[in-house]
This record gives C-alpha cells, structure tokens and sequence, in this order.
C-alpha cells in the first residue's frame, strides 16, 4: 500500500523513474493529453445528445478508470499466490520462465475449465477487437473529413469519400500489422505505448489547450509548435538509444529507466511545442473575433442553465472523482 514510497530517487524502484515524472509527465501532460485529445474519448463527448451528456462522458469514464489497476493488479497477486512457479519481469525473462505480464492467459490455462476458458479468451479477444474497431474508425475519419476532403479532393459526392474511407481504414490495419514487428524492440508494450505518447500526444495536447484557452493562438503557431514538439521528441529518442550519456540530459538522471526516459520526453517536447505556438503566434496575425466563437474560452457559447436535482448536476460527479482520486493518493501514499 506504498506504491510512492520509493519513487524519491531514480535508482530506487524497478521503473528507475522519479516522482517528478509520474506527477508531471504521466499525471500532468500525458492524462490530460489523453483525456483532451485521444479521439476515442473526445467522439464520446462530441456525440453526446446535449450539453449535460457531453460533460457526464468524461467524468463518467473517469470511475472506471480508476477500477483499472485493480482489474490489471489483482490477477497477477492471485497468480504470485496460486501459480506454481515463479513469475519474472519482462527485462530478466529466460527461456522456459514466464513473465508478470503473461499471469493472466496463464491463470486461464491453468484454473478455468472449458467453458471458462472459452468465456475468458473471448473476453479478451473481445477487448481487442473494441479497442482496435475504435481506433480504426477514428483514424478513418480524421483522414476521410479532416484532411482528404478538405485538402485533397474537395466537392467529391459522399460516396467518393465512403470509399476513401474503406480504404483508409484497411491500410491502417495493415500499417497496425506492420508496427506489431517494432514493439518487439520495446521491453513491454507500456514502454512502447508511452513512447508513442511522447512522439504525438504530449505536443498535441499543448496545441488543443492553447488553441481552446487562448484567443491569440494562430493556425501557423499551432502547426510549427506541434511539428516543433513531434520533431524535438523524435529527436530525444534517437540521441538517447545512439549515445545513452544524453540519457541525463532527457530524464534528469543516468539511473533512468525507458519509462522514465518517456515521461520526462513528454515534458519537453509539450514544454517545446507551448513555447514555439506562443512565440510564433505573436509574430503572426490571428484570425478575427467573430470567427472564433465557439471554438475558444473566451467566446464559448453559453449554453442557458438546466434545472436539475442536485445528483444529476455534472459538478457533483466531478466533485466525487475528485475525491476518490484523493483518496487513492493517501492510501498509496
């Protein structure tokens, strides 16, 4: 019940990361670059029916992701308990040993009987597919509406653009297949996961904040900070992994691991996308004010006040995850 008792020092925990990194990397720039622009999430809200609905989706979201260590942490103590044989970590895995990450296919080969077994494997399957389904109409309809048709073929009928996006949608799958091959250089799928966090989401999310707080944001700033960022990101990772004496100039210390190195990765290239947006953004003119409304803080379009019981109201679910949330940092503490 002390998961940031050793996070003091680098060399003090397995993941040889800091608590800077886990409060402003994966807590600051990483969960709210999720929460703000991973286009899974942000559909939810884009689709919801009203104004109420659109605010519930997040914070809704935001419980059961909480239950998410439980759900990923209670098999593999049940299986260091229940399992025979010794479980390893990924890093230190031998042939013929089994790794944390395998306990829980493991624990359905080994405890569930046929009928369990199916359901269990189902399940899982059925959580891939989910994630990947919705992965894959995002990515179609970023490229279909976002830049084909606006860019590339402008006027074309719908089924033209129903097309384009059929065969958007099976080259991702492919280009998916293909980057199945590189994880294998990666130590675990979270490494590479936030990886790839570091190279896109981190920037992004500095582009999608000051866009939408900002009113003197331009479309030239947004577009240099987010290359800046990306590029910067880039560049950390390839210094890194061809010379690892730059690994202290990244991660603030020798003894950090490759999630330490992407946390802190993710800092500096959102810290380097905030600062290009802003200083090119003041050289450059903005867009006037009345085609803004809407789309920034400033000339957000007020929405008239519902008259709802108090436990119906967004803030009051808001004010519980916030607690719970607290909550779970005392406990670990």
């Amino acid at each position: 019940m002390h998961l940031w008792s050793t996070l003091g020092s680098f060399h003090g925990n397995p993941m040889g990361v800091h608590w800077t990194g886990i409060l402003l990397g994966l807590g600051g720039v990483i969960a709210f670059g999720y929460w703000s622009t991973d286009f899974l999430v942000v559909q939810r809200a884009m689709a919801a029916k009203d104004l109420r609905s659109a605010q519930l989706a997040p914070i809704i979201a935001a419980y059961f992701k909480m239950l998410v260590p439980l759900i990923v942490i209670l098999p593999g103590l049940l299986g260091l308990g229940l399992l025979p044989f010794r479980l390893y970590p990924e890093s230190a895995l031998r042939p013929g040993q089994h790794s944390y990450n395998e306990v829980l296919p493991l624990m359905l080969a080994r405890y569930a009987g046929p009928g369990l077994l199916g359901l269990g494997i189902t399940a899982l399957i059925a959580g891939f597919m989910s994630g990947m389904a919705g992965n894959v109409s995002a990515f179609a309809t970023v490229w279909t509406y976002d830049i084909y048709k606006p860019h590339l073929r402008k006027g074309k009928p719908d089924a033209h653009y129903v097309r384009a996006g059929r065969w958007c949608t099976i080259l991702g799958v492919v280009a998916s297949i293909g980057t199945a091959y590189f994880v294998t250089r990666f130590k675990s799928i979270m490494d590479y996961m936030q990886a790839l966090v570091s190279f896109f989401i981190a920037p992004l999310f500095g582009t999608v904040i000051l866009g939408m707080m900002w009113k003197r944001a331009t479309a030239k700033g947004g577009f240099w900070g987010l290359l800046a960022g990306t590029a910067s990101s880039v560049g950390m990772y390839a210094l890194v992994h061809s010379d690892p004496r730059y690994l202290s100039w990244v991660a603030l210390s020798p003894d950090a691991k490759d999630m330490a190195e992407n946390l802190y990765r993710s800092i500096w290239s959102w810290l380097i996308c905030v600062a290009v947006t802003v200083a090119v953004s003041l050289v450059t003119e903005p867009k006037p004010e009345s085609e803004l409304a809407g789309l920034t803080y400033a000339f957000r379009v007020r929405q008239p006040a519902q008259l709802l019981p108090w436990w119906k109201k967004p803030a009051f679910w808001g004010v519980g995850v916030a607690i719970l949330f607290l909550a779970l940092q005392w406990a670990f503490w």
